[in-house]
C-alpha cells in the first residue's frame, strides 16, 4: 500500500507540474507570439512576492519526499535474495543521488529569483543542465530495468526511461533555442506524460486488478521491491509486455488530447480564436475594371 501510495503522490506532482508549465507557456506564447521566450518556471501572477515562489516550494518539497523515500527504499530487504540486494541497493541509491540532484537546480532557481546570494539562472543555463539531468535519469532508469529480475517492473523502467530521453532532448532544443514554443509545450506535455506513467507503474505493480493475465505478485514479497511481480510463462511475459506498450501510446493520446484541450481553452480565455473568415477578412485587391475593358477593346480592334 505504501509503494502505491507513493506512486500516486509522485504522480500527482508531475502531472499538476506539466499542466501548470503547459497552461503558462501557452498564454505566455499566445500573448505575444513574437517577444516570447521559455521561462525556467512561471512565478504566481498576484499575491505576496514569497507566495509568487509557491511553485517552486510546492516542487522542493516534493522531491525532498521522494528523495527521502528512495534513500530509505535503498535499506531494504529482498526475501527472494535472502537478505539486502547490492543491485536494489545500488540502482536505488543512483535514483536518489539524481534526484538530489534536481533538488539542487531547484534550489539554486529558488535563490536566484527571490534572494541576492546568487545572480539570476540564464534559461538557456538552466535549460542545459536540466537536459543533463534528465539524461541521467534516462541512464538509471535503464540501467534498473536491465538488471531488473521483475518483469512488469523492467518494462515500466525502460518506458520511463525514454520519456526521460524525450525530456532530455527538449530541453537541449530550449537551450538551443528558447523560442521555439513546440519545444517549450512538448517539455511540459513529457512531464505529464512521465506523471501518468508512474501512475501506471504504481496500478501495474500493486493492485491486482492491473496486474496482466499469467502474472502475480509474489506473496512472500511485502515491500513491493525488485522481483515482486512475476510472469509465469514467456508468453505471459509478452503478452504483459504488449498490454503495458499499448497502455503507454493510450496515455500518449491522452496526453495529446490535454494539450489540445489546454491550448484551446487558454485561446479562449484570452479572446484568441474563431472562426477563419468570419472573425476577421482581408481587403482584396481592387480591379481596375476600365483598364481590362479599354484592353478588350483595344484587342478587338487588332482582330479586325
Amino acid at each position: 500500500m505504501a509503494g502505491l501510495l507513493y506512486h500516486v503522490f509522485s504522480s500527482s506532482a508531475l502531472v499538476s507540474l506539466g499542466l501548470y508549465h503547459l497552461i503558462c507557456t501557452t498564454k505566455n506564447h499566445l500573448k505575444s507570439p513574437r517577444d516570447y521566450s521559455a521561462r525556467p518556471y512561471h512565478p504566481l501572477p498576484c499575491g505576496p512576492l514569497r507566495l509568487r515562489h509557491l511553485q517552486l516550494y510546492l516542487l522542493i518539497l516534493c522531491l525532498l519526499l521522494t528523495f527521502a523515500h528512495q534513500t530509505l527504499v535503498s535499506s531494504e530487504s529482498d526475501p527472494l535474495l535472502k537478505g539486502r540486494t547490492p543491485v536494489h541497493r545500488f540502482t536505488s541509491l543512483q535514483s536518489a543521488a539524481v534526484l538530489f540532484l534536481f533538488l539542487v537546480l531547484s534550489l539554486a532557481l529558488l535563490l536566484s529569483e527571490s534572494t541576492p546570494l546568487l545572480p539570476p539562472l540564464p534559461p538557456d543555463l538552466f535549460f542545459g543542465v536540466a537536459s543533463a539531468l534528465f539524461f541521467l535519469h534516462y541512464s538509471v532508469s535503464s540501467a534498473s530495468a536491465s538488471v531488473q529480475t521483475s518483469d512488469l517492473q523492467a518494462e515500466c523502467d525502460r518506458v520511463s526511461a525514454g520519456v526521460s530521453a524525450l525530456s532530455s532532448v527538449l530541453c537541449l532544443v530550449l537551450a538551443c533555442n528558447p523560442r521555439l514554443f513546440v519545444a517549450d509545450a512538448g517539455l511540459a506535455s513529457s512531464l505529464c506524460l512521465q506523471g501518468l506513467w508512474v501512475l501506471q507503474t504504481g496500478l501495474s505493480l500493486h493492485v491486482d486488478a492491473f496486474i496482466p493475465e499469467g502474472c502475480h505478485k509474489l506473496l512472500d514479497v511485502v515491500s513491493g521491491v525488485e522481483g515482486s511481480t512475476k510472469c509465469d510463462l514467456e508468453d505471459s511475459k509478452l503478452r504483459a509486455v504488449a498490454i503495458l506498450d499499448l497502455v503507454f501510446v493510450v496515455h500518449v493520446l491522452f496526453v495529446l488530447l490535454i494539450l489540445m484541450v489546454t491550448y484551446t481553452a487558454v485561446a479562449k480565455t484570452l479572446g484568441i480564436g474563431g472562426i477563419r473568415g468570419f472573425g476577421s477578412y482581408e481587403v482584396l485587391p481592387t480591379v481596375d475594371l476600365n483598364h481590362n475593358h479599354i484592353q478588350m477593346k483595344a484587342m478587338s480592334g487588332t482582330q479586325a
